[in-house]
């Protein structure tokens, strides 16, 4: 990787939108800071897509991508917002039948939209809670995350945020999973597994034909990815301009793709650096 001052002012100046990962990228301590938030909105001001895809719940994405009244928390300030590894999403409503819609407003919320069609998702759900279960039974020690209320399109085991599991049990859990035909991977504070064609890059070619119409593939060095895990290499790996905020070095053992360049600070402030980078170049 390489600092992110190395990233050139050219390419800066041709990002045209922004995907990032929500747990430890923007947020810092499960709770999204100040100057994150600043930072997605002044991306946003300047006329960027910013687009988060995570493998939080779909519910737990709720109060983030339509606000939450009850509280006065108006909505995050982000053009979709993609839950589940990209099973399910918050979005514009052109979202539900693939066809391009104007960016959210106010007076067009976004709203919940699927990758599957519901018989899929149906029969994926029930294969899912049978292997969550024989993971509970076979791997001592394990829990699904206390966020499972929310989730319709996958499952999740928790090993670093309320519960720790150690490497070795974290591995028996993907393995298992994957013994079972599902698709797993290893976020910072989750395992998760799902059916289905779906994942995070999948996710930003949804997003991208929906809002737009137009193909991802043919665009991809005018987007940049933002991450911090393992369930980032998918990306790291597809993406010209990626991005580690630096608490990233905490998986170096595990990661076979790297971002190319690394933030200086860690978590939410690490985004704000990156937010700064390019709204200087915007500047310029």
């Amino acid at each position: 990787m390489k600092p992110l001052s190395d990233w050139p002012l050219a390419e800066r100046q041709r990002i045209i939108g922004v995907f990032t990962d929500i747990d430890d990228t923007l947020t810092t301590h499960q709770a999204i800071t100040a100057d994150a938030l600043q930072a997605l909105a002044r991306l946003k001001a300047a006329g960027l897509t910013v687009i988060p895809i995570t493998g939080r719940p779909v519910g737990w994405c709720a109060p983030h991508a339509r606000g939450d009244a009850a509280r006065g928390a108006p909505p995050w300030p982000v053009d979709a917002m993609v839950a589940e590894n990209g099973g399910v999403a918050w979005a514009p409503a052109g979202a539900s039948t693939g066809s391009p819609s104007a960016h959210p407003d106010a007076h067009h919320p976004l709203i919940k939209t699927y990758f599957a069609p519901a018989a899929e998702r149906a029969a994926n759900t029930l294969r899912m809670q049978q292997v969550a279960q024989r993971i509970l039974r076979e791997i001592p020690g394990t829990a699904l995350s206390r966020d499972s209320a929310g989730r319709e399109t996958d499952v999740a085991i928790d090993y670093a945020e309320h519960v720790l599991l150690a490497p070795a049990q974290v591995a028996q859990v993907v393995a298992l999973m994957q013994s079972e035909g599902m698709q797993a991977t290893v976020s910072s504070i989750h395992i998760n597994g799902w059916y289905g064609s779906h994942n995070k890059l999948e996710a930003a070619r949804w997003m991208v034909r929906t809002l737009f119409g137009r193909a991802l593939d043919a665009e991809l060095d005018r987007w940049v990815y933002v991450g911090d895990s393992t369930n980032d290499q998918v990306m790291f790996a597809q993406f010209p301009h990626s991005v580690g905020v630096a608490n990233i070095h905490h998986f170096e053992s595990q990661l076979v793709h790297w971002p190319r360049y690394e933030t200086p600070s860690e978590r939410g402030a690490g985004f704000a650096e990156v937010a700064r980078a390019l709204l200087a170049a915007r500047a310029a």
